[in-house]
């Protein structure tokens, strides 16, 4: 076998899918397999791989890929590469086409966003037919996709998705990590209450809003800040009618001084040394790389009940709460707000969890061990 494997990603967007074959292509590396990609020409994912270490193969458009299978077919000829590896399921015409054009190539599918209707239609059944092996990132997503995808059982693996968790060890000094909070607007005295990731409608934010307003209310001696980490623009991911949704909220709630909308940041990690908590009240995470990220820099979190979030955090390590239930989410940050010696008891769980469960070197082990006994 030649240890070569492509990943395919024609995605013109930018989240936690299109990141993913750039965050594993080191790891790939050290395990000993030649990463190869396929991407949009001028896209994020594009970016992504050449930052990784790769020059992608590009082609202009999805549609163009189709036209240029005779290329890309060449391509894995002379590269002798007999893996592909897909993440979206559009990506499946032409990973199937290519697999039916080149006997014996493994087309291999990674369901990073959690199927949500069935797909077994004729078209479906012939794509999905040439998949050697389907991976759900979570038990939540697996259910799922047993019952949407037109393949027996044993061809779905659950396999979750893991982190580097050395980024996250946190290392500050306490005068810089200081200054951090400053920076977020949060003052000397107060719990800083922070959620990441992208401003879109399903992520929670404005349930969070209404739970800090809850929080006020009932705890009003209770001293924090609320730190929201995103990007405020579509260029940056983010729903911008709803990125003003949640600002006339903020508004409404007379929070404009305990909220601080901090913007796209690339430090995310460090971000993370200067939150006492962090929320994640995603309704449906398929996974929830947030949750094991901000678990890795040993914070307190608090994620829903609900998806894949609690696959991967339970009181051992955090706290859930309720996805329509905002007084109990008011509850969950009272309870780790006040209680320093418990916040520090959980992050310190939570991150021995991921160093257990959730690292990028165990997910690579686990996935070239497909690739090879595919």
């Amino acid at each position: 076998m030649s240890h070569k494997v492509m990943h395919i990603c024609l995605s013109d967007g930018w989240g936690g899918l299109e990141m993913y074959p750039g965050r594993i292509i080191p790891e790939l590396k050290r395990q000993g397999w030649e990463p190869h990609g396929l991407a949009l020409a001028g896209s994020a994912v594009a970016a992504s791989l050449v930052e990784a270490g790769i020059e992608p193969l590009t082609v202009p458009s999805r549609g163009r890929a189709l036209l240029q299978v005779g290329r890309v077919l060449a391509y894995l000829k002379r590269q002798g590469i007999d893996v592909l590896h897909c993440h979206k399921s559009s990506d499946l015409r032409l990973g199937a086409l290519l697999a039916t054009l080149k006997p014996g190539l493994k087309l291999f599918f990674t369901d990073h966003m959690g199927v949500t209707r069935a797909k077994k239609d004729l078209y479906h059944r012939w794509a999905y037919g040439r998949v050697t092996r389907l991976f759900a990132i979570s038990e939540a997503t697996r259910a799922r996709n047993v019952a949407a995808f037109p393949l027996p059982a044993d061809r779905i693996k659950r396999l979750y998705l893991g982190i580097d968790p050395e980024p996250y060890r946190p290392r500050l000094s306490e005068a810089v990590c200081d200054a951090l909070r400053r920076e977020l607007g949060v003052p000397a005295t107060s719990v800083a209450i922070g959620l990441p990731g992208r401003l879109t409608d399903g992520k929670g934010q404005d349930l969070w809003i209404e739970a800090l307003g809850l929080l006020r209310e009932r705890y009003p001696d209770l001293a924090w800040h609320g730190v929201v980490i995103g990007g405020l623009t579509a260029a940056e991911g983010s729903d911008e009618a709803y990125v003003s949704r949640l600002q006339a909220q903020v508004a409404s709630l007379g929070l404009e001084t305990r909220i601080h909308f901090a913007g796209f940041r690339r430090d995310l990690p460090r971000l993370f040394e200067a939150l006492d908590i962090v929320c994640v009240p995603s309704r449906n995470e398929a996974f929830g790389l947030t949750v094991i990220e901000a678990m890795a820099a040993g914070k307190a979190v608090v994620g829903t009940d609900s998806g894949a979030i609690p696959e991967l955090l339970d009181n051992t390590c955090g706290r859930l709460a309720s996805p329509q239930a905002p007084g109990d989410w008011a509850e969950a940050m009272a309870e780790l707000g006040r209680d320093p010696e418990l916040r520090r008891q959980l992050g310190q769980a939570a991150r021995h969890r991921v160093l257990a469960d959730f690292t990028l070197a165990a997910h690579v082990s686990s996935l070239v061990e497909e690739y090879s006994q595919a």
